[in-house]
């Protein structure tokens, strides 16, 4: 069982559990499935389990790394080149390899969360200025909009339904 968002928790606790729950959710939806289902495109884009897990990692590094000027480390795509490239998987990467990458970025979104507070400011790609509050509620927004995406693609690939949350 996950963790859950504690009903009287501080404000950052309860942000930060909130968004933990979706991130489990997210590996929760890979588990006992073989690299081909975790690769096959389930959608006319192209979209599959394992390119939503990347495009994640990703998201975890720009909003909360780059946004208040930290180094990402490394990255396995190349949005000069194409802007989609984080969410596909490229055949030399390995499942373990984006699940390494994802973890690699949560641990590093989860380092500026424990340093900052949540009025801390950082500035968007887009320019504009953002809280660490901010950041938190877009990221949990945005991994739950994809964990979403995923009960689907995981129903499509093997019939797989339910929520990770129930004990």
């Amino acid at each position: 069982m996950t963790k859950s968002v504690p009903f009287t928790g501080d404000e950052k606790d309860s942000l930060y559990a909130a968004l933990d729950r979706h991130r489990d959710a997210v590996l929760w939806k890979l588990e006992g499935l073989d690299d081909e289902q975790l690769r096959r495109p389930m959608t006319p884009s192209g979209t599959n389990l394992l390119g939503l897990v990347k495009h994640l990692g990703g998201a975890e590094l720009g909003w909360f790394r780059e946004t208040f000027g930290r180094e990402t480390g490394p990255l396995p795509f190349d949005f000069d080149r194409d802007e989609t490239s984080d969410m596909r998987v490229e055949p030399h990467e390995s499942t373990e390899d984006i699940l390494e990458f994802y973890g690699r970025a949560r641990g590093a979104a989860d380092q500026v969360i424990d340093e900052l507070g949540l009025d801390d400011l950082g500035t968007s790609y887009a320019g504009n200025a953002v809280s660490l509050r901010w950041v938190l509620i877009h990221m949990t927004t945005e991994t739950a909009r994809h964990a979403g995406h995923m009960d689907i693609l995981r129903e499509l690939v093997d019939g797989s339904t339910g929520d990770h949350n129930r004990g």
